[in-house]
């Protein structure tokens, strides 16, 4: 019993702190730094596949600092045809991923499966692969709309069947939590998400 004892004080108080630092170091990386996402819904076929296992990058936007609205400043910046991870406006305990279309001020409209941004057609490749289908309140042919301050306009790949921007609206900017990395998992899926 005393040898027992002895060893809750010696080692098993070097197992409980070293499991302590361990858990604050991963809270650490995955608040400020790198978080694994998984795909739960085919909105983004053929970019991402349900059940992918895929890394967000936070530090390339910078990340939120907890329970503020404060973003730490990144090492990069929102591109057109990022795809990003985010909280859903309507329930932001919900993680979407989508790609990025629009900023702040521009106007957005479909047209024939092609985007439209301030009346110009979007030539950008990630962009232009796609046919968009005109649907949704945000999302009606020759319904042009414009994304408020603050706010991103995002789509899924999968546009017959992603609930995105043309249904719910806008995506307020502090609720970006980063672009999709790479995908980790299944292995014969591993690759740089573009």
């Amino acid at each position: 019993m005393n040898n027992l004892r002895q060893w809750f004080k010696t080692e098993g108080k070097e197992w409980f702190d070293s499991a302590v630092i361990a858990l604050i170091l991963a809270l650490f990386i995955r608040t400020f730094f790198i978080q694994a996402f998984k795909i739960p819904s085919g909105s983004m076929i053929p970019t991402l596949l349900i059940n992918d296992r895929l890394m967000v990058n936070k530090m390339s936007y910078g990340p939120l600092i907890p329970f503020t609205k404060t973003r730490i400043h990144g090492y990069g910046k929102l591109n057109r045809g990022d795809i990003i991870v985010f909280k859903f406006p309507e329930d932001p305990k919900r993680d979407f991923i989508k790609r990025l279309i629009a900023f702040e001020g521009e106007t957005v409209e479909i047209k024939y499966g092609a985007i439209y941004i301030n009346g110009q057609i979007i030539d950008e490749p990630r962009i232009r692969k796609t046919f968009y289908y005109d649907m949704g309140q945000y999302g009606v042919n020759g319904n042009a709309v414009k994304v408020p301050s603050g706010h991103v306009f995002v789509l899924g790949d999968n546009s017959q069947s992603s609930h995105d921007s043309r249904y719910w609206g806008y995506v307020p900017v502090e609720n970006i939590v980063g672009p999709a990395s790479f995908i980790y998992w299944p292995l014969d899926r591993i690759r740089i998400i573009k």
